[in-house]
């Protein structure tokens, strides 16, 4: 294992790591929170490596850049912001081993905890309220767009995909996603609309994306805004 720079010719440099394996067969290339990793076999040569590298060099550009973005990992602890209905939220934590209450007052969400500088039970407690506060909001809105669509409201079911906000299957049955409940509400209300109008359209075609307009006008914008926020909305 070494550590190396990649020369591009616009004179900068892209550092990373090359690390050799005698099991490996191909070059493999790593992108992730330390940066580029290089994978090879044993005896490939330096040279080849770098015209890979070179060859690959724009989109290795994009990836590191796209981590670089990535939005800083959640800090389970006192103070620690959270997103609810699009709102910026305070965690609370006080120690208490009787209470497991959770107290929402607008502006700040109390937890009690045993022990509350256990990071993953804080994470625990607050995934419980976000999905217990996702099932009555959600439902509310089928039942609305349900009603404007004409349709009967069909059965809900929370997801906790890492890939997908939402699906309807051929029952009839929707699927959403937990974590929507802290994007504002007409993102929510757009992955709603878009959900309910494949119980008129089974696919993506312009007569599904009329309904989707039906019932959500502005759904061009709501879709590309969940585009930005995703990564953010996936923290928890």
């Amino acid at each position: 294992m070494s550590e190396r720079q990649l020369k591009l010719a616009n004179g900068h440099s892209i550092p990373y790591l090359l690390k050799v394996s005698a099991r490996r067969r191909t070059i493999g290339l790593q992108i992730d929170e330390k940066g580029l990793t290089v994978h090879i076999p044993k005896r490939v040569p330096q040279h080849t490596v770098e015209s890979l590298l070179l060859d690959k060099s724009d989109w290795i550009t994009r990836k590191l850049a796209k981590w670089q973005d990535r939005p800083a990992a959640m800090e389970w602890q006192d103070g620690a912001t959270l997103r609810y209905l699009g709102q910026e939220i305070r965690l609370s934590l006080r120690q208490d081993t009787k209470s497991r209450a959770a107290d929402f007052d607008g502006s700040r969400l109390h937890l009690a905890l045993p022990n509350p500088n256990d990071a993953q039970a804080v994470q625990r407690k607050v995934v419980q309220w976000l999905a217990r506060q996702s099932r009555p909001d959600f439902t509310r809105r089928i039942e609305l767009l349900a009603a404007k669509l004409g349709v009967p409201t069909p059965p809900l079911y929370l997801s906790s995909a890492r890939t997908r906000w939402g699906s309807c299957n051929s029952r009839g049955e929707i699927r959403l996603n937990w974590r929507l409940i802290q994007a504002p509400p007409h993102i929510i209300h757009y992955v709603v609309a878009h959900e309910l109008a494949h119980l008129k359209e089974m696919n993506h075609s312009p007569k599904f994306w009329a309904w989707v307009k039906k019932l959500c006008p502005d759904y061009e914008a709501a879709r590309k805004e969940l585009k930005e926020i995703s990564a953010e909305l996936h923290l928890v």
